[in-house]
């Protein structure tokens, strides 16, 4: 399935249906008096947000989405049809912007919830909602209000409890390939992610969810690679988890351009708990490893954890503490460890 997280829109309910003259016509009743019915309300446009999706790639090839119109009154005092109402199913943690791309109409971020993007038009009054003690027999009725047509964009945020951070290269992807059943193309060259990545992550009998974004370069909040199209993937995470390429040759430089993009970039993304990480530690000898975690603790006074995802080494530790920095409602009992519950007659 390809990956989409932005999409444009086009929504429109239902018109409501015109209201009915007519008068009642019957053997032996001279003045029936009036019977036209209501028209009936247009069909409500609807945006709910549902599990088993984490794509808007459907929108890709729908874009336009009208409700159904109301139907109009008829005699014998019968109301018009009220028209279907449309759903856009999305996925869990889309925001709704309106046309500007600035205003959220709705976020989105538990499954079942649903929102309400355009109200259809309400049914016009036939001739029977006119008639009062001087006018008996009104020839009148009202046409149904239009439906309301709007410009939406759909951006989704993944909601995930980690988020990876790091510059090209840095092994994102093999961390994510190691710690969970997600296979992201891995290879030796930058940009190998080209979009987010998700993966469900165990330790000590908990789950959690890591998303893995391409990789962060110079410049990246201003519009520069293709990490900051993505980074909103990572606002909703609980703890970042900054890897630094332990084989490059400027490992404190590497990790500086990264906290200064992510302040760029605004929010509370700078403020977000972040895990520090030399990976590929599998490449280097102990004094090698000191060095490097010596030099970056006295250039930004920030601890650093070691880790190689190719060898596993320093792997657990690692994971258990992104779910020591973890919201504890975040986390998920491991399927499976739950002890049955005992039998009752």
């Amino acid at each position: 399935m390809k990956f989409l997280d932005l999409a444009k829109v086009y929504i429109r309910s239902g018109s409501g249906g015109g209201g009915c003259v007519s008068f009642r016509r019957e053997k032996y009743i001279e003045y029936g008096g009036p019977d036209g019915g209501d028209g009936g309300n247009g069909g409500n446009v609807w945006a709910e947000a549902v599990e088993g999706l984490n794509t808007l790639i459907d929108f890709r090839y729908q874009q336009h989405f009208f409700a159904e119109n109301g139907r109009p009154g008829m005699g014998q005092q019968r109301t018009g049809k009220t028209g279907d109402d449309i759903v856009l199913r999305v996925a869990v943690g889309t925001e709704i912007l309106d046309e500007d791309q600035e205003t959220v109409v709705a976020d989105l971020t538990e499954v079942g919830q649903r929102v309400l993007l355009a109200k259809g038009g309400n049914g016009g009054f036939g001739n029977l909602h006119f008639k009062t003690s001087t006018n008996q027999a009104p020839r009148r009725a009202n046409p149904g209000l239009p439906g309301v047509e709007r410009t939406l964009w759909l951006r989704l945020k993944l909601i995930a409890d980690v988020g990876l951070l790091g510059l090209p290269n840095a092994g994102k992807s093999t961390f994510l390939a190691a710690t969970s059943n997600a296979r992201p193309k891995v290879a030796d060259y930058p940009f190998t992610t080209l979009h987010p990545n998700l993966g469900v992550v165990g330790v000590d009998n908990v789950e959690f969810v890591v998303a893995d974004i391409p990789g962060l370069i110079e410049g990246a909040s201003e519009g520069r690679g293709l990490g900051d199209l993505f980074l909103g993937h990572v606002e909703r995470c609980a703890v970042l988890l900054h890897l630094i390429d332990g084989t490059s040759g400027s490992p404190v430089e590497d990790m500086q351009t990264i906290i200064r993009e992510i302040e760029n970039y605004g929010g509370f993304l700078a403020d977000k708990p972040r895990v520090t990480v030399l990976n590929k530690i599998d490449t280097l000898d102990d004094e090698e490893r000191a060095f490097i975690r010596d030099e970056i603790r006295e250039a930004t006074g920030v601890e650093v954890m070691l880790m190689s995802g190719v060898s596993h080494e320093g792997l657990t530790e690692v994971l258990r503490t992104l779910r020591s920095r973890i919201d504890a409602d975040r986390l998920r009992q491991k399927r499976g460890t739950e002890e049955p519950e005992a039998w009752q007659p």
